[in-house]
Parts: structure tokens; sequence; C-alpha cells
């Protein structure tokens, strides 16, 4: 296997992108990425689509975006993970470049979530649930996170003000992203104060519905160093694995097992551990999950997720910062577009061009981006060289 770089990446402002159709949202992206490369051409490339047959009424994605770019009969695969769309096309792409199928790989994720009413959106989001077990019974997804915060509440004492910290922190560091859908600063006591949504969760505790794209371009690493590309951003790790979809099914209500399996694979593929990370990206599509990720993560013991925001452990200026773009919470949650968000952010970080919200002497960032209530995740490692 070779080892990997990625080369560009991009992303369009995000928000309610009532003007602009999917592929002129995906293809804003798209360009960024191949004009950040410095590249002419790709020779493969990948979507990460949750389900644009729902939100747009438009299935065959991978052959319609390459023709979009104006790149086609090259490869173009659609996949699907529900919310980990995006990470497991960055994966696909990552697989095709180190086992040397192909050298210029674009990796994108994209959803347009609002061309249709909160009601389809909600029931399209529900498809990435148990059907049968639990979207049948009347479930949504903010009531599965209701219960597992509930359970964490329970066995480990933790707070409804340190699930608020969670948005505050998160909102501070998307108020320095000029491409957040929602870049303003929040306080605990308006989490506190916001619309209920599902016990204990409220509103401003959940990401929002969210339009936008974001992509990557991959090459081999001695393709990059050719290039002369500085720094080098060296994909140290990829990993996947998945748990079930139920929560009923699972042992535990207060465990992200597939984010544990994929974070131990990873950083055994990255020979690091979680306190060698100088910053992590994760899944924070309510702040619980962020509790529950970076638990799963390794970055806290278990039931100590819940006070790392309180106590400004995972702060921009903390021992790990975690989401310095803002997060799903912030950035928004265009649902297969997030994990190559995540990457891009981590490309800059790295870069270290990211202005007021950069994390100091970066060198080594995480991504994490799962899919329903943690049925599947994707966890990546980048290094800086």
């Amino acid at each position: 296997m070779r080892e990997v770089a990625v080369i560009g990446a991009g992303m369009n402002r995000w928000g309610e992108l009532w003007e602009k159709s999917h592929r002129e949202i995906w293809t804003e992206a798209a360009l960024e990425a191949i004009d950040d490369a410095g590249v002419d051409h790709v020779e493969a490339m990948y979507v990460g689509c949750m389900s644009g047959g729902l939100f747009m009424g438009q299935e065959h994605l991978g052959a319609l975006l390459a023709d979009q770019l104006g790149m086609g009969p090259i490869p173009g695969t659609r996949v699907e993970s529900a919310c980990a769309s995006g990470g497991l096309a960055f994966r696909q792409a990552y697989l095709a470049v180190a086992s040397g199928a192909h050298d210029i790989v674009l990796a994108t994720g994209l959803e347009k979530m609002t061309d249709v009413d909160g009601g389809m959106a909600t029931y399209a989001l529900s498809t990435a649930a148990d059907q049968e077990y639990e979207c049948y019974q009347g479930i949504t997804f903010p009531g599965l996170y209701a219960m597992m915060a509930r359970a964490h509440m329970e066995r480990y004492g933790t707070t409804r003000r340190q699930l608020a910290e969670v948005a505050v922190k998160n909102h501070l560091h998307g108020s320095m992203n000029a491409l957040a859908q929602f870049p303003m600063k929040v306080t605990a006591e308006q989490v506190e104060g916001s619309v209920m949504v599902a016990d204990p969760i409220r509103i401003l505790d959940c990401s929002p519905i969210t339009d936008g794209a974001a992509a990557a371009v991959l090459v081999p690493l001695e393709t990059a160093k050719k290039m002369r590309v500085d720094p080098l951003i060296r994909v140290a790790a990829s990993a996947h694995a998945t748990d079930r979809i139920a929560l009923h099914e699972r042992d535990d209500l207060c465990w992200l097992a597939s984010t544990a399996k994929a974070a131990e694979s990873a950083y055994q593929q990255a020979g690091v551990g979680p306190t060698d990370l100088s910053f992590c990206e994760v899944h924070d599509c309510f702040t619980i999950a962020e509790v529950m990720v970076i638990e799963a993560l390794g970055l806290v013991d278990r039931g100590r997720g819940g006070s790392a925001a309180e106590g400004g452990f995972t702060a921009l200026d903390g021992r790990v910062p975690v989401n310095p773009s803002g997060g799903l919470k912030s950035k928004g949650h265009p649902v297969g577009a997030t994990g190559l968000a995540q990457i891009r952010e981590v490309v800059h970080q790295l870069r270290r061009s990211c202005g007021d919200r950069q994390v100091k002497d970066a060198r080594l960032g995480l991504t994490q981006n799962m899919g329903g209530t943690g049925a599947s995740t994707v966890v990546h490692v980048f290094e800086r060289m």
C-alpha cells in the first residue's frame, strides 16, 4: 500500500442555500479543492451523500456530478453511510490511491436538505435508524440521543449545564469561521432556556438542517513531494467500524462501540495515541454526542466527557481542542458533506492558516464522522510533515 497525502480541500459557505441547486453547491466545493491542489484533472471521484433521492429527488450522483465537473467518463461513485457518508467517501478515495488503482482522486460530500419541509427532512434523516424497531414506533433522532443523554446522566452524573457548555464552546469556535451556518456565540443560559425537543435535549443542543458541500484531493505521498507541496499532509490512518443500529440491541447506551473500535485501529495504524493529538474534529450532531465521542476516542476516561467542555479541556486553548471549526453544531450539518468538511478543517489547521481559531503548533489531527446513533464510524488521522 502506498502512503497518501491530501493536497487540496474546498468548502462553500453553508446554510439555507435556496438560490443554488445541489449540483452548483457541489461544483463550488469540488472546483475549489481542485484549484487548491494545483491539478487540472482527477482520475476518479467519490461522492458522499446520505439521501439524494429523498432530499433532492436525485440519485445516480456519481455519473451526474462527474459530468457536471466536465471530467466524464472518469469513474464516479456515490457512497452512503448515513451521516458518515462523507468520511466514508474519503476513505474510499484513500484506498483507491493507496492501492495504486488511481493517482489523483477527488473525495466529496454533498447534501441539500432545505428543499423539503421539516417533516420530510425528519423522515429522510430517520432512515438512518432502524425502521422496523425504532422509527415505526415513533422515535426520532432527538429522542434516541435524549435516551443516550439520560442514561449518561444517570450513570455518570453528567449535568444539563455540561451539555450546554459543549454548545457554548462550539459556537465560540464557529463565530470565527466565515463558512459556518450559525457563526454566533451563545451562553449556557440561552442553551438551557431554548425550546425543549426531547428531554433533556433542547433546540440549541441540536445541529441544524443545512445545505452544503466539501471536497478534498488525494495523491500518493511521493507525488506530493515531487509537486513540492508544503507542508505535506499525510493520511496517517483510515479506519471504519460498525455497530448495531437499534439502541435496544446494544450492550451499553453510554458507549459508542464503533467509534472506540475505529479509533483503536486508527491509533494502531498511525503509531500514536490520544495524548499525541493536537486537536480533533468530531461528530457533535447533538451535544451529548460530543461528550460520548471524546470518551470513545480515549481523550478522557469513561464518564468524564461531560466535564471536558465545562473545564476547558476541549477549548481552543485547551489540552485537546475539539471542533475548532465550530463542529456540526455551529458550522452546520449537511449530512453527506460533514465528514469532508471535518477533513477540510484539518487540512487548514495543519497548514496553520485558520486565523483566530488556529490551534497552536498543530501537527496531528483526527476526524471522527459517524452515522445515526453511532452504528457506523469513520476515523482518520492526519500528520503535518
